[in-house]
């Protein structure tokens, strides 16, 4: 059995299953590490990232906009993160920065 240091981020919306979400944290003895994300050692055999994606499913009901973001060091101890439920939206903030494309010159 393995054991890693990995945090997740959830996005659950407003109507997502918190309730199971919640249960599993604790059960994992999760820690709070602001809003939305939470920090665990989790217990696997062979494969991270299939393992902790099946369990979750196994213990949560997801819906088609839920998404759930894991952060682990890999096997060269790289620092790797992946979305295991759901996929990457526009930022917020895109657009914000002035870029100096587009910009009328002198």
């Amino acid at each position: 059995m393995n054991k890693k240091l990995i945090w997740i981020s959830y996005d659950l919306g407003l109507k997502g299953d918190y309730e199971n979400l919640y249960y599993w944290l604790d059960k994992h003895k999760a820690k709070e590490c602001g809003s939305s994300v939470a920090a665990l050692f989790y217990e696997y055999n062979d494969d991270l990232i299939r393992e902790l994606t099946k369990d979750l499913k196994d213990n949560i009901n997801f819906s088609k906009n839920d998404r759930i973001y894991v952060i682990f060091r890999n096997e060269e101890n790289i620092i790797r993160g992946k979305f295991i439920i759901g996929n990457r939206k526009p930022s917020p903030w895109a657009g914000y920065a002035e870029t100096e494309e587009g910009e009328d010159e002198e």
